[in-house]
């Protein structure tokens, strides 16, 4: 049971940007309510060994220490997803999947990005085991690997010129290119194997990923799947309350304060942009959560 239906900033996001958040808006003494489900953080099934100050973590137990963190600082969370948002000017009012109306003075949106999938069998079964969505994130796990890396635009062709500094050998699998003549031409300059007009009928293994099948048969030996087909923003809720997006209309816009254009909306992590970095979301989320505490305090003197 949630103590109130008012609070002072509601963050939306339950994974590094949304839990740093909620610790630093919680110190400054405001009410703060966190929602979302743990096991929709692309940390949630990561394993973790670039962060500083820590070795060989998993993500489950990390997003484990935050959450009692910003509980223990006096955050409260609720594991439901939002569908709507709409404003009143000086008030935000949100209402849950099951029903649940809240308000809040302050909004933090960090809910990453929804990460673009194949939908074949063994994809969702082999996350964190072998498949991953972000060649940036996971490259060091396979070195002297052999790898697949899937799809057809630039973040698959930089994915895969990326791998061959780590991976024995990288297969790009993708329909047609569709990428600048200039990465085009560095891609036939390199030792990338390409599959061209070729698609993924399914990823193999049982606990760990020993191959893929291709839809003409043909089955490549990997131990690594890197499915880059392009992330897409959860973008709904921020643009009915006005929140700007990048001329792309994937990401929000924010300036060094994690201010969007809408006072009292900040965002952090993720659905700000690239680089997918644990560092850049955790350093979003704090400033987003103490500038948003700010607003809060400032909003109360005037409500």
């Amino acid at each position: 049971m949630l103590k109130s239906d008012n609070y002072d900033v509601v963050i939306l996001g339950t994974g590094p940007a949304g839990l740093q958040a909620a610790i630093h808006a919680a110190r400054k003494k405001v009410s703060v309510l966190v929602l979302g489900k743990e096991t929709k953080s692309s940390l949630f099934h990561a394993h973790v060994e670039n962060f500083c100050c820590l070795f060989n973590v998993s993500g489950e137990d990390m997003l484990n220490v935050g959450r009692q963190q910003a509980v223990n600082f006096g955050s409260e969370m609720l594991e439901e997803d939002v569908l709507e948002i709409n404003s009143n000017g000086s008030v935000f009012r949100i209402v849950t999947e099951s029903g649940i109306e809240l308000q809040s003075k302050a909004l933090i949106i960090a809910t990453g990005t929804t990460r673009n999938k194949l939908g074949v069998t063994g994809e969702k079964q082999l996350l964190g085991r072998g498949v991953s969505y972000c060649v940036e994130c996971d490259a060091n796990f396979y070195k002297g690997e052999d790898v697949a890396v899937v799809g057809s635009a630039s973040a698959a062709v930089s994915g895969a010129l990326t791998m061959l500094g780590y991976a024995t050998s990288v297969h790009l699998i993708c329909d047609k290119l569709e990428v600048t003549d200039a990465l085009k031409e560095q891609l036939n300059k390199s030792d990338v194997n390409v599959y061209k007009n070729a698609k993924v009928k399914e990823i193999v293994g049982e606990n760990n990923v020993v191959a893929v099948r291709l839809e003409n048969g043909s089955t490549l030996q990997v131990s690594g799947v890197f499915i880059e087909l392009g992330a897409k923003g959860f973008m709904e809720l921020a643009t009915t309350i006005g929140v700007q997006l990048d001329d792309e209309m994937k990401y929000i816009q924010t300036n060094k304060q994690m201010e969007t254009n809408v006072p009292g909306v900040f965002a952090a992590g993720d659905i700000c942009g690239p680089p997918w970095q644990m560092a850049k979301a955790v350093g979003e989320g704090c400033v987003a959560g103490i500038g948003a505490a700010s607003y809060a305090r400032k909003a109360g003197k005037t409500l």
